[in-house]
């Protein structure tokens, strides 16, 4: 009972904290006039974006249910992250990822007080845009995957047990676009911000570059939490792509910038299923 009111105090406090943070104006103060620039910007409409994303995810991992004591699970290790923060409060559930996802998106579109707007083609063209922002890291990736014996290892499907099969690596991109991106860039970016700029009292022009330079390096170790080994051009090139997708979180807002990991995972995947050499 105590762990249970403790994680509903936590929650309610990590909630207050994010939608005070990005109702705050932004860098570039994205996301105030009606044009498809500053529409994808807005929580409300990248909770829309996400939607069919989350629940595919979810649907996908009920055939590989997480539990506290699980050693290995087919999983997103950012999932896994946040179920095990979870469970320190006692509250074990599958499900607790996808409502802090709703819940962070949901409290800042109303700390914004953006208008309730349902815009289906904002979100096909959002589609389109993150597919041609996966095309850059896709051709990157490719370049190097042939002149690195380590490149193959550069997404974590690439290590994932032999007998997972394609569909089930495509939940997984999927996953991963969604969860890794709310830790290391909405998540992880506000925190840094706040204690760069409001803590340690920063300006931006200090505070920025060092806030993009270190969740993209943090991003690129978090992938060593599994069973693969450190290496320096693994390790340069996820620090690059967390560098990518900062810019792309910043500049184009939250759901592009799932959507443009999710793609560019899942295109890798294709091309692995497809016989190609992928990465």
């Amino acid at each position: 009972m105590k762990k249970s009111l403790l994680y509903h105090a936590a929650s309610w406090l990590w909630m207050g904290f994010m939608a005070k943070r990005t109702a705050e104006p932004q860098w570039l103060n994205f996301g105030k006039s009606d044009d498809y620039f500053n529409l994808v910007h807005r929580p409300l409409q990248c909770l829309i974006f996400i939607a069919p994303l989350l629940l595919i995810y979810q649907i996908g991992i009920t055939l590989h249910p997480w539990n506290p004591g699980a050693t290995q699970t087919p999983n997103i290790i950012a999932f896994i992250l946040m179920l095990r923060f979870f469970s320190l409060f006692g509250v074990v559930g599958n499900y607790f990822p996808l409502l802090a996802v709703v819940a962070i998106l949901f409290s800042w579109h109303l700390a914004r007080k953006d208008p309730w707007q349902f815009r289906p083609f904002l979100y096909l063209a959002m589609y389109g845009e993150s597919l041609l922002w996966a095309i850059p890291m896709l051709v990157a990736a490719m370049l190097l995957a042939g002149q690195s014996p380590a490149m193959h290892a550069i997404e974590f499907f690439a290590r994932a047990p032999s007998h997972l099969s394609w569909q089930t690596k495509i939940v997984l991109s999927i996953g991963a676009g969604i969860y890794e991106e709310l830790l290391f860039r909405l998540v992880l970016i506000t925190v840094l911000n706040f204690l760069l700029v409001d803590v340690f009292k920063l300006s931006l022009t200090k505070a920025i570059p060092i806030i993009i330079l270190l969740s993209a390096v943090l991003f690129s170790l978090y992938h060593y939490l599994g069973a693969e080994k450190p290496a320096w051009d693994t390790f340069l090139f996820r620090t690059a792509a967390g560098i990518y997708f900062a810019a792309i979180y910043i500049f184009r807002g939250f759901g592009v910038d799932v959507g443009s990991h999710a793609a560019y995972d899942v295109i890798v995947v294709l091309l692995q299923a497809g016989g190609g050499h992928g990465i």
